[in-house]
């Protein structure tokens, strides 16, 4: 960890690029020997010993972590430990939980002088629900989603950044010669970034605030689509779910069904730790090429709905927290009845290959935009055109259609 040390005036900001954030007293100011009258000579006061974030009472020491945490564990989410058990520093530590929370704790020996904990809230919102969900007369606890009270969104360098501020008020003493006052005033920037490998924390100088930052494009999307071959062994197991236990791999293609036997479709994000995206699905349809743009061509999904003129219609598989997957919305999964195209003037059977296509799109959840994909049969409300940047068209290998259950599994 690296350390700064900072003086903190009235309203003076400093702010570190680490998960804490915390400020040094300041040593006190002494007159050169030269100016002070000769009985101050003697009596220069001593310096104020160095500070240390985690020298404090028994019983302002607030729990870090779980009650199992490991030394090392506690350090790299800055915290302090005594031997004993884990807890919250004289600082402001930012944390990001890996299900999209941000965790501030906010101490009141932060700065010098000391803030008033109980006057520190979120600068973006009023809402009653971001205000501190815990605290004590020298700590203040705030938790919320990193979607919530009023949290930008970004891009950086290969991150999807959230970011946020906290502010704190100071009361102000009007007298006949001026006003005063002897609170600092706090400003706090905080951020949580998420990657395809690591959740970060940051706090960066906020001095004076700046406006909200729009939300920009999240880098190069990774999609994957794949056809599940898991099956059934036990009594009671479930098809539509067992499917999805195993997956096809590149050297299984081409795969080989019987008419109406179900194809177990899963689209995938890649590469992203972020718990709050949605990957959608806005288009899959079929070919009898590996061209997504060849003729003819079969819906399958529209606006990742169903396509209803379809007599077998696709099937929409739920995916949520009971799936045991680690990002639940970065997944769509479908089945759909294999079928075979045919020639329009003839009715043969023009091809016994089929290859599955989803263009897809990520969405980012907002005040306004859930991401959820309402399917109904009434004209869908017109939504907020996605970057080209945030869509990604992915395709299946070749499935081949067999004209007896026999050959399809000697395959």
């Amino acid at each position: 960890m690296e350390f700064f040390r900072c003086l903190f005036g009235v309203a003076l900001i400093c702010g570190v690029s680490a998960q804490t954030y915390w400020m040094q007293p300041p040593q006190r100011h002494q007159l050169s020997p030269s100016f002070q009258k000769p009985e101050q000579q003697s009596k220069v006061p001593p310096a104020l010993p160095p500070f240390d974030k985690c020298v404090l009472e028994e019983a302002e020491k607030i729990q870090c972590g779980t009650p199992d945490i490991t030394v090392a564990q506690c350090q790299d989410i800055n915290c302090c430990f005594d031997g004993r058990q884990c807890y919250y520093g004289k600082a402001v530590t930012v944390q990001c939980t890996r299900d999209g929370q941000f965790v501030v704790v906010v101490a009141r020996e932060a700065t010098l002088p000391p803030l008033d904990v109980s006057s520190i809230s979120m600068l973006e919102s009023n809402d009653v629900l971001c205000g501190p969900v815990d605290g004590t007369s020298s700590f203040a606890i705030f938790q919320f989603p990193v979607t919530a009270c009023g949290t930008t969104l970004k891009n950086d360098e290969g991150y999807v950044v959230y970011e946020n501020h906290m502010a704190s008020s100071y009361e102000v003493g009007i007298g006949p010669k001026g006003s005063i006052t002897r609170d600092s005033h706090f400003e706090l920037l905080f951020q949580c970034r998420y990657s395809s490998t690591t959740v970060e924390a940051l706090v960066v100088e906020v001095n004076p605030v700046p406006p909200p930052v729009s939300v920009a494009a999240a880098g190069l999307l990774r999609v994957e689509l794949r056809l599940g071959n898991g099956q059934c062994f036990s009594k009671g197991c479930l098809e539509e779910v067992a499917a999805y236990s195993s997956f096809y791999s590149a050297s299984d293609y081409p795969v080989t069904k019987v008419l109406r036997e179900p194809v177990y479709v899963e689209v995938r994000l890649l590469g992203r730790s972020d718990p709050n995206i949605v990957l959608n699905l806005e288009h899959c349809w079929a070919t009898p090429t590996p061209n997504p743009q060849s003729v003819p061509q079969w819906d399958l999904l529209v606006d990742g709905c169903p396509y209803h003129d379809d007599r077998y219609q696709t099937t929409v598989i739920p995916v949520d927290g009971s799936s045991g997957l680690e990002y639940p919305s970065h997944y769509k999964r479908f089945i759909s009845k294999m079928f075979t195209f045919v020639a329009s003037d003839t009715y043969n059977h023009q091809k016994d290959t089929v290859y599955i296509h989803c263009a897809t799109a990520v969405c980012y959840p907002s005040s306004t935009d859930s991401c959820e994909q309402q399917c109904h049969r009434q004209r869908r409300a017109a939504v907020e055109k996605v970057p080209s940047s945030q869509k990604v068209l992915v395709s299946s290998g070749e499935v081949i259609l067999s004209e007896t259950a026999t050959a399809a599994h000697q395959r």
